[in-house]
């Protein structure tokens, strides 16, 4: 019976030493507790790079023809033929529309009678004012009357002139408006002559790239109705006016169009490139802004470092660093959101730095 009573209490002290052996064993396997530091971010990092950069400016305008002219008569009169086919590439000087001349040369020959009559009296008066048979006054009425006589024939000859419509200049007839036998007065548009083989593009650009334009500067221009083209001019004329309500200045390209491609009234888009400067680019999406400032993460031996910058101009996709960084420094464009000054990253493609443990 003592026996029993004895092992009892044995058994009580062996149990307990099991669950404390048991619970020594599990903290020895679980291990001592670790330091936890900041976690390792995964990021994706570019480096700065030195390369071309002009201020670009886009716009839109039209496009004009370098000569246009509405051929039209000068006087009322009825057209007899029509010398042009539309659509036709003349010369200048070429013969574009007859009109009824016959009352033209009828004058043009009553004056010219008149005028030899006035040379053949200016002849004999001479003679006579030589022999002292004629007084001054005489002979200079007479020859008074001659040169009257004179600019009668040419008025004749240049009304007889204006019943032949010649091309002002080399260019391409438009629509024929007209038919034999129609009756002209002056104003009425017989045809458009258009001279494209170089084409003005009109168009504003805000006065804040007013430092940007000068004379020469290289264009490039394009429209919807040739996909894919692309043409190119320089510019020749800059408005001396700065329009007071759109703030905008007018600016006057020219694109040589040899092959008549383009047509006047055109809506078109122009591009202008500035004076083209060395400058530190780094993408749009390094940029980290905060209470008006901005800042970048540049990567350095594993470690994200903020700095901040001082950016110039724009192009799209890309933007200039004037200050706080150099060429070659990596910044981070992808995972900035996740990052603070001095922690840990890895370059999506390279290995991590061995992270310390404490045993």
């Amino acid at each position: 019976m003592s026996d029993r009573r004895s092992s009892r209490p044995r058994q009580w002290v062996l149990g307990a030493m099991l669950v404390i052996a048991a619970a020594g064993c599990s903290r020895q396997q679980a291990g001592p507790a670790r330091a936890t530091g900041p976690q390792t971010v995964d990021v994706v990092a570019v480096a700065a790079e030195v390369k071309p950069l002009g201020v670009e400016i886009e716009a839109v305008g039209t496009a004009r023809a370098n000569e246009s002219v509405d051929v039209t008569s000068k006087a009322s009169n009825t057209i007899t033929a029509i010398r042009f086919a539309e659509g036709d590439r003349v010369r200048k000087g070429s013969v574009l529309v007859e009109l009824d001349g016959a009352e033209a040369r009828a004058s043009l020959a009553e004056a010219e009678a008149a005028l030899a009559e006035s040379e053949n009296n200016f002849k004999r008066s001479r003679d006579l004012y030589t022999q002292q048979a004629l007084s001054v006054s005489q002979l200079d009425l007479i020859e008074a009357t001659l040169k009257a006589n004179q600019a009668r024939v040419d008025v004749a000859k240049a009304r007889l002139a204006d019943t032949i419509v010649r091309a002002g200049f080399d260019g391409n007839t438009g629509f024929r408006r007209v038919s034999v036998g129609s009756l002209v007065s002056p104003g009425t548009i017989i045809t458009t002559l258009d001279d494209a083989s170089l084409i003005k593009l009109d168009f504003t650009v805000p006065e804040t790239y007013l430092y940007v334009l000068q004379k020469n500067l290289p264009v490039q221009a394009a429209t919807a109705g040739l996909p894919g083209r692309e043409f190119k001019g320089k510019v020749t004329q800059i408005d001396s006016r700065v329009d007071p309500v759109s703030r905008s200045i007018a600016v006057r390209a020219e694109l040589p169009n040899p092959k008549g491609e383009l047509r006047p009234g055109m809506f078109m888009t122009v591009k202008l490139q500035g004076e083209v400067r060395p400058a530190l680019l780094i993408p749009e999406d390094a940029i980290v802004p905060e209470q008006g400032r901005t800042f970048v993460f540049v990567v350095e031996n594993g470690e994200a470092s903020r700095r901040e910058v001082k950016l110039g101009k724009r192009r799209p996709g890309q933007v200039e660093v004037l200050d706080g960084l150099k060429e070659h420094e990596r910044v981070v464009v992808e995972g900035t959101h996740n990052l603070r000054d001095g922690g840990p990253v890895r370059e999506q493609g390279q290995e991590s730095p061995a992270q310390p443990t404490n045993s």
